[in-house]
């Protein structure tokens, strides 16, 4: 038996894990947490202050749980990829030592992107027109 098949659910399960703790912890409180130099928490405080986080926070938890119950893959890492880039830059600017932690959990996204590809593959073509379904749909409603 190969172990090839079985990377995927590892990779999303851990993956899942992470944002759904990190993102638990938000509201929570349970991890400690080191103090940040004096950039990085005022950088910090203006996203909390900005109400960033209580718009991320939820979207991280969405989709670390969709990963844990591998419903919606595509589309929760969709939407983590924007939230991983910008904690990669917070790291690059702010605190280079999170970025292992990070870097894994790009890697993890990256590895997770190429396995589910076939659902990505619509979304990288150039042009693409409307079902004639839809089309169709749409007149029998104005009708």
């Amino acid at each position: 038996m190969s172990v090839r098949p079985k990377i995927p659910p590892v990779a999303r399960t851990l993956l899942g894990l992470a944002f759904l703790v990190f993102g638990l912890n938000f509201f929570l409180r349970f991890l400690p947490e080191p103090s940040p130099p004096p950039d990085a928490a005022a950088f910090a405080g203006a996203l909390f202050a900005g109400k960033i986080f209580a718009v991320i926070k939820p979207i991280e938890i969405v989709a670390g749980l969709a990963l844990l119950g591998n419903r919606f893959v595509p589309l929760a890492l969709t939407l983590l990829a924007p939230i991983e880039i910008g904690i990669l830059l917070f790291h690059v600017v702010f605190e280079p030592s999170g970025m292992p932690v990070i870097l894994v959990l790009i890697g993890l996204s990256i590895y997770l992107a190429w396995a589910y590809r076939a659902a990505f593959a619509p979304l990288l073509r150039a042009r693409v027109e409307p079902a004639a379904r839809d089309v169709v749909a749409t007149q029998t409603v104005t009708a």
